[in-house]
């Protein structure tokens, strides 16, 4: 009898063992399924809070998109800085807010525009000199940094432009296929127009010393090498974009915006016949840079909602029909 009661008790003992082992597991596992259901909740607040911001984001493109039209229409197309346009827009709203500026992207260097450009030309396809485009993109950089040097300055202007063009015959200074192939990890020259400006960091000769200052002062606007800038909506940070464009020197180009009429110039030949352009007697390729319209805007926008924030940039085409169209976005969450 005693053995059975001593072997009753030993299976009470590992009955309770086990009990308790399936108890502890059971709390191990209750306790990872909790910690996973808040991980999920988060996550699901998280990306309604993303996805509410970057609504308010596409919201802001789209009144954007309208103000221009309605801008166009009633402007008779001319566009300067005293619009309301050009005023950041901010927005409060429950939870959140947006925070809005539209830009001006004629009031800066189109880099695609260095392919429409004709070079000097001694025959057989072979180009003997700058384009008058070339020429004035290495005046803006002198005018940027004037401590850049003149080779620095023609090889990438050389560059680039054989990095734009379809060919594959370079300039006295430029570089194609063989020059990046060569390097430590290789790459091709797009031969094509730039989507971006960041790609100014691919080109032969871009220096980390002064390329910072030179994207301040560029853009590129898809799709398009068209060189055209908006005299109305130049401003004093642009002045070297100003004086590159005119050949004036910073201290007449800062004079042109000074005297600048509030309402802007209503006309391209008002601009011409202001007495220190005319008396340039430019070229009339040089001419057709300047207009007092734009056809390409950018809009900065920054919004929030709860906890999340997202910021988004967009660039508009207006066509001849002033029918406003979004060329491209890039977004951001912060």
């Amino acid at each position: 009898m005693s053995n059975i009661k001593h072997e009753l008790q030993q299976q009470r003992g590992v009955a309770l063992i086990i009990v308790l082992l399936i108890v502890a597991l059971v709390s191990v596992l209750a306790t990872q399924m909790g910690s996973r259901l808040q991980l999920q909740v988060k996550r699901a607040s998280n990306i309604k809070d993303n996805n509410q911001a970057y609504w308010y984001a596409m919201g802001a493109e789209q009144y954007a998109q309208k103000s221009i039209k309605f801008l166009l229409e009633n402007s008779d197309g001319v566009i300067n800085l005293n619009q309301q346009w050009s005023e950041p827009f901010v927005y409060p709203l429950e939870g959140g807010g947006i925070q809005a500026q539209l830009l001006d992207m004629q009031s800066c260097f189109n880099i695609n525009s260095l392919q429409g450009g004709d070079q000097s030309s001694t025959g057989a396809g072979t180009r003997s000199g700058p384009s008058e485009r070339q020429l004035a993109f290495k005046r803006l950089m002198t005018n940027i940094n004037p401590d850049i040097s003149t080779y620095d300055i023609d090889t990438f202007s050389d560059s680039l432009v054989d990095w734009l063009d379809a060919d594959s015959n370079m300039l006295p200074r430029g570089a194609e296929d063989s020059e990046y192939e060569s390097r430590q990890f290789p790459y091709l020259a797009a031969n094509n127009l730039m989507a971006h400006k960041s790609e100014l960091r691919l080109v032969n000769g871009a220096s980390i010393e002064w390329l910072a200052d030179v994207l301040d002062q560029v853009c590129v606007i898809p799709s398009d090498d068209q060189l055209k800038i908006n005299v109305n909506t130049i401003d004093e940070e642009s002045i070297a974009v100003l004086a590159a464009l005119t050949g004036l020197d910073e201290s007449g180009a800062q004079d042109i915006i000074s005297n600048r009429p509030d309402d802007g110039y209503q006309t391209k030949d008002e601009f011409l016949a202001v007495n220190t352009i005319s008396a340039l007697n430019m070229p009339s390729e040089r001419e057709d840079w300047f207009d007092v319209t734009t056809q390409h805007f950018i809009l900065k926008v920054k919004t929030s909602y709860n906890n999340a924030t997202f910021s988004m940039l967009s660039v508009f085409k207006v066509d001849d029909n002033q029918n406003v169209t979004v060329l491209r976005r890039e977004f951001a969450l912060q």
